[in-house]
């Protein structure tokens, strides 16, 4: 869901973000970095299905277990097309699998900012930001955006594959809270949640929405009716790289809304592999494959997600971790690579010019908008400048590669 504020980095990570406790190849999907929590001997029928699960089927939805739940990883057209008709025209994805969380009382802020790193007390109103959980040991234990509506509530969204562990998370710190007298509650919602993705976006919901998308810019959000829908929650922001929303719409009407905005010929359905691949080649982490508990923000080069007020009153979990960091710097960093040659995949050794190891890939596939390799991974501090020259171990065998800047394809979010 890391897909989101000055992102250079959603993942999961909304979007498709998760904890890997098992790994799933996705058969067929174009991507097979496409990796997710998972347990091996879950059936279909004991998956959780989302409001839209007989219409993924309807539409030749090529269903697959992910953090759970059943959900497609492809339509008819293949990852390929899909991945590209989403750079050039627009794509619903469903992510009604997330977790969205209201936080009311008058302390919310207090609250949201005991758990987490951004400064969520600078944000205006309908202004949101990704940010992440951390614990005591600086690692991360989730990442999500937090936004500050005008409806005097903070509305939440994070990782599918995290949800028991988050919501969790958040109760303990809320009965703490509520023993101090802290005026603070929760709302989990069993709302749906899908997303409009591509260049052509704004044509297709403006048609839908009285609100000027205009001024709707990137990380805002605003409550309004779609296309005669009430009470959907619109936020400019996404998981691809491209411009987008995300629609939160209630559970009752997500099919028909679905069904109206496929009415325009620049729609399609779009899937897992799909999201797996945009989202790297965005630059965008995977919760579960590129940053968990073992990772501090410094180390994923995502200090960017750490307030300055925050990083200044040090009252974050792992702060005095995660603070020093900054400037002593780490011994590894989290890069971009690309290569040719054979696909690099998670787990593919990373190694020096000797052809010792120096770190580890964590995500990567063949990038549909380059026609070359892009992945991501850890490395040794001292190979993390762009530009360097490293190898991959691909089946046994040295293939050189190059450390990048991330994102690999520009990224398109609305800036007004």
């Amino acid at each position: 869901m890391l897909a989101r504020l000055m992102v250079a980095v959603r993942g999961s990570g909304l979007g498709v973000r998760a904890s890997a406790d098992g790994l799933l190849r996705v058969a067929g999907a174009g991507c097979p970095g496409l990796r997710q929590q998972r347990q091996a001997s879950t059936a279909e029928g004991a998956q959780k299905k989302t409001t839209l699960f007989d219409f993924h089927r309807s539409q030749g939805g090529k269903m697959v277990e992910f953090a759970g739940w059943s959900m497609p990883v492809q339509y008819k057209d293949s990852h390929i097309v899909s991945h590209m008709h989403t750079r050039e025209h627009c794509s619903i994805f469903d992510v009604s699998h997330m977790l969205q969380t209201k936080v009311h009382g008058k302390d919310r802020v207090k609250f949201i900012e005991s758990l987490v790193v951004a400064d969520i007390a600078e944000l205006k109103d309908n202004q949101g930001t990704l940010t992440l959980f951390t614990n005591e040991k600086g690692g991360i234990m989730d990442d999500l955006i937090v936004t500050k509506t005008d409806q005097a509530y903070l509305y939440v969204v994070s990782n599918a594959g995290c949800a028991d562990k988050d919501s969790a998370h958040m109760k303990a710190k809320l009965a703490e809270f509520k023993a101090a007298g802290f005026d603070v509650d929760l709302e989990f919602l069993d709302a749906a949640l899908i997303a409009l993705q591509g260049p052509a976006m704004a044509q297709v919901l403006q048609a839908g929405v009285k609100e000027d998308l205009s001024k709707l810019t990137f990380m805002t959000s605003t409550l309004t009716t779609v296309f005669g829908i009430p009470n959907c929650r619109v936020t400019r922001c996404g998981y691809t790289g491209e411009d987008g929303v995300e629609i939160s719409v209630p559970q009752s009407r997500v099919v028909e809304l679905t069904e109206k905005l496929l009415t325009n010929s620049e729609v399609k359905l779009a899937g897992l592999g799909a999201r797996d691949s945009l989202r790297l080649e965005a630059g965008l982490c995977l919760y579960g494959n590129d940053i968990d508990e073992t990772t501090t923000p410094v180390e994923a080069t995502l200090v960017w997600t750490i307030g300055k007020r925050r990083r200044q009153t040090k009252d974050f979990p792992g702060a005095d971790i995660i603070i020093p960091q900054i400037k002593a710097k780490t011994a590894r960093k989290r890069v971009g690579l690309v290569s040719t040659g054979p696909p690099v995949r998670q787990h593919t050794p990373i190694l020096g010019p000797d052809g010792k190891v120096i770190g580890e890939v964590t995500s990567g596939c063949p990038s549909p908008c380059l026609k070359m390799n892009v992945a991501m991974g850890y490395v040794d501090a001292s190979f993390a400048k762009n530009g360097t020259a490293i190898q991959v171990e691909v089946r046994k065998k040295a293939v050189p590669a190059t450390v990048s800047k991330m994102p690999f394809v520009p990224t398109k979010y609305y800036s007004g």
